[in-house]
């Protein structure tokens, strides 16, 4: 099986549990991204392209704003769940389309704004993915991305991608502020990046959301357990296991 198809199986079986997830359907973030996009004259009666859409999220902050929002993912279950809770909130300006994020089947300067909201780190190849983005963006035009942040201390970063990827074979990387930066700065973008903000989680709902078997969630709760002192305290490890993860937004201009 391709990383792709990978993607595309772990959260086609899981797609109505992250349109019900709290964790994916609250947050600052959203009202941030939402804020972001209203300000944008362009955005209001132009496009929005949600790339790694998820359960919709983000495609529906967008769509309180913009004329035409189209919901941009590999699978084809979670723009399922997309187009219908779309439809349910009374949203006809979402459609969706399915595909992947290094390969856009869209014209050049296309859309006013890309976002993307916790879907980065599943991507096998980022950088591909911005100068796609880059690409469709009209001059001028903006790009959020909305992401778990890697750390930049090395033992940190092992743990959280060990666990990360424990859960949810699907993951490749969380990348960490100045790599954003970097990446987008080589795309063609000016970059802005938000401080970090944290994201609670409890064990349990996580690991059921990902339908992760016992065999891994034993291994996450092992790693837990052997944590250094740094590695515990930086992401907040409880007991039962529950953690918080670092966040990012970033903010780009298409130069």
């Amino acid at each position: 099986m391709q990383q792709q198809e990978l993607v595309a199986a772990q959260f086609g079986a899981t797609a109505n549990a992250y349109l019900t997830s709290a964790v994916h359907a609250q947050g600052a973030d959203l009202t941030q991204l939402k804020d972001t996009l209203g300000k944008l004259e362009t955005v209001r009666s132009g496009r929005v392209l949600d790339l790694g859409c998820g359960a919709g999220h983000a495609s529906f902050a967008a769509a309180a704003v913009a004329r035409e929002v189209v919901a941009y993912d590999l699978s084809s279950e979670m723009l399922g769940v997309v187009a219908g809770a779309a439809r349910d909130r009374g949203l006809a300006n979402v459609r969706t389309q399915q595909g992947a994020a290094e390969t856009l089947p869209f014209d050049d300067a296309s859309f006013d704004a890309v976002v993307s909201r916790m879907s980065a780190h599943h991507w096998r190849d980022v950088p591909a993915a911005l100068r796609e983005v880059r690409r469709v963006l009209k001059p001028g035009g903006t790009a959020v991305m909305i992401d778990i942040a890697g750390a930049e201390d090395p033992l940190c970063d092992t743990w959280l991608q060990s666990v990360e990827l424990l859960r949810d074979p699907s993951h490749i990387r969380d990348y960490t502020p100045p790599a954003w930066q970097h990446m987008f700065e080589a795309a063609g973008f000016g970059v802005v990046v938000s401080p970090l903000w944290h994201i609670d989680l409890e064990f349990g709902s996580w690991v059921a959301r990902m339908r992760t078997p016992e065999v891994a969630i034993a291994a996450i709760r092992h790693l837990w357990q052997k944590a250094p002192r740094e590695v515990a305290e930086r992401y907040r490890v409880k007991p039962d296991g529950s953690f918080t993860l670092e966040a990012l937004m970033v903010i780009a201009t298409r130069k």
